[in-house]
């Protein structure tokens, strides 16, 4: 199979899909991987690294696209490449279409077969794909929440952690999935008092049998929210619904509720977020503020991190790039019952059905 791996082009994205080693474990199976010039260099991998294994380096983007019939990427593709793709090509990276119309309709004028790593689901309901990259964000949420707590980038002043004779600040983390549980360990490693709430009470069980006791549980309602918004210096939204919007759980009502200097980070961005005046940002240009809350919505928050992350992310898809390139997409499919819930589109319909009700369109209809 012909395999491409462009450069990342959406602002500060410095992962890779695909590290030497992988492309290693590919060339050696007898595939061509053909890799952008400079794309692994954000991530610490240069052009010669590749060319030692056999990939070959092309100079631009369009070049990739058009010798490969797999493509492997990190971030979903943005509106320079959506010309690039067609009905030949196998996408395989994070698509997230149920925050975008406009990137759903593109690849559905396509007719691209696209493979999204956030909805490959294990039997057991676990994202293989989406659990490196939520650890990741996890742990940054707090790292990006404890510098705009600063009072120069406008936070309320406060030292997570506290000192002795200063009790330390108060973090509330939405949803106990691999996010909020890495956020409420790197709050808690602060030394912060942290609240993490779930409806899925075996998952509080969880929390309150693994972390310290400054780490506690609460059922997760409209009214406990109102309530503890009041008082927590730091709200860390990580809520996922596989494949679909997230659920909006503080509305723009309740920021008036909060202390002025307040900081949300919204992990769940790229789903749509669970904050009502949740807006994309970029790390050039990453909080905003309503009503004296910064808000902190970076959609690619672990392109901060491109060498863990991009050595994190490609640990979990390679074994999946090598299924799809050695058996093609249809044979790895219907071998790969976790690979199959991975396939959003194909043929110019919508195949998995969360996206269509995110837009209120009928999987039938596609």
């Amino acid at each position: 199979m012909k395999i491409g791996v462009p450069k990342e082009i959406k602002n500060n994205e410095s992962r890779v899909g695909m590290t030497p080693a992988g492309v290693f474990e590919l060339t050696k199976k007898d595939h061509i991987v053909f890799v952008q010039k400079d794309a692994g260099f954000g991530s610490g991998f240069f052009d010669q690294d590749y060319k030692d294994v056999g990939a070959i380096v092309l100079d631009t983007i369009e070049e990739v696209y058009t010798s490969s019939e797999m493509i492997v990427k990190v971030k979903e593709p943005i509106a320079e490449e959506y010309p690039f793709i067609k009905s030949h090509h196998v996408v395989f990276t994070y698509f997230h279409f149920a925050s975008s119309e406009p990137l759903t309709k593109a690849m559905l004028k396509s007719k691209a077969v696209c493979i999204a790593y956030e909805t490959v689901e294990d039997a057991d309901g676990t994202l293989p794909l989406l659990t490196p990259m939520s650890e990741v964000a996890g742990r940054m949420a707090i790292q990006q929440g404890a510098k705009y707590l600063e009072k120069p980038i406008k936070g309320r002043g406060v030292l997570l952690g506290g000192v002795p004779g200063v009790p330390p600040g108060k973090v509330l983390v939405l949803g106990a999935g691999t996010v909020g549980i890495q956020a409420a360990k790197m709050a808690a490693g602060l030394g912060a008092h942290v609240t993490i709430m779930d409806i899925n009470m075996k998952q509080l069980r969880y929390v309150n049998d693994v972390m310290p006791n400054h780490v506690v549980t609460e059922f997760s309602s409209e009214y406990n929210i109102r309530k503890r918004i009041k008082n927590h210096d730091l709200i860390i939204g990580g809520v996922l619904i596989k494949g679909a919007k997230a659920p909006k759980l503080i509305t723009k009502d309740m920021l008036k509720e909060m202390r002025p200097g307040t900081v949300i980070v919204d992990v769940a961005v790229d789903q749509g977020g669970c904050i009502e005046t949740t807006k994309a940002t970029t790390h050039e240009d990453p909080t905003y503020i309503i009503d004296d809350v910064v808000h902190y919505c970076v959609a690619n928050m672990p392109g901060a991190v491109p060498y863990t992350s991009t050595l994190a992310l490609t640990n979990v898809t390679l074994p999946y790039v090598l299924k799809l390139a050695n058996l093609g997409w249809r044979n790895a499919l219907s071998k790969d019952k976790a690979l199959a819930k991975g396939l959003n589109i194909i043929d110019g319909k919508i195949v998995y059905e969360e996206i269509a009700e995110a837009f209120s369109w009928s999987v039938e209809a596609m």
